[in-house]
């Protein structure tokens, strides 16, 4: 294969680079549960491959909702922030230029999903990830 078929395979790729967290072993062993309990899909989008593969991420469609597991809690979070509370599960949501954060609040461990402005009202994704979140990641 030619070096310019190679560069053109690798640009039609469908990966998607994500930063991994680097969390504790045993924060990321509920992570790996986690990854498996996922949707099919999310707002009615299929899964992407991220880059690097890793059970600390997800991502569906384009633009990409991305989930990581086992980040920090969010440097914004004040004790009198509020949470929106989606199907049983809580979320810190932070606005972006072009959509939202939203990082679970009072699990075991942290959940951040990333939503563009394509899926508004972005709390709709939640929706879809709540169910394997409350099976996977227990509460405080």
């Amino acid at each position: 294969m030619t070096l310019a078929a190679l560069a053109l395979l690798a640009a039609c790729s469908n990966e998607l680079p994500i930063d991994p967290p680097q969390p504790a072993p045993e924060v990321a062993a509920v992570c790996q549960q986690l990854n498996q309990a996922l949707p099919d899909q999310v707002e009615g989008e299929i899964p992407r491959e991220t880059e690097p593969t890793s059970d600390l991420t997800a991502a569906w469609g384009s633009p990409p909702i991305v989930l990581r597991c086992g980040v920090g809690q969010p440097a914004a979070f004040q004790p009198t922030s509020e949470v929106a509370t989606v199907d049983g599960v809580d979320w810190f949501p932070e606005e972006l230029p072009e959509g939202y954060v939203f990082t679970t609040w009072g699990r075991t461990v942290n959940v951040e999903v990333t939503v563009p402005d394509d899926y508004a009202p972005e709390v709709n994704p939640l929706v879809d990830l709540a169910p394997a979140i409350k099976v996977t990641i227990p509460k405080v």
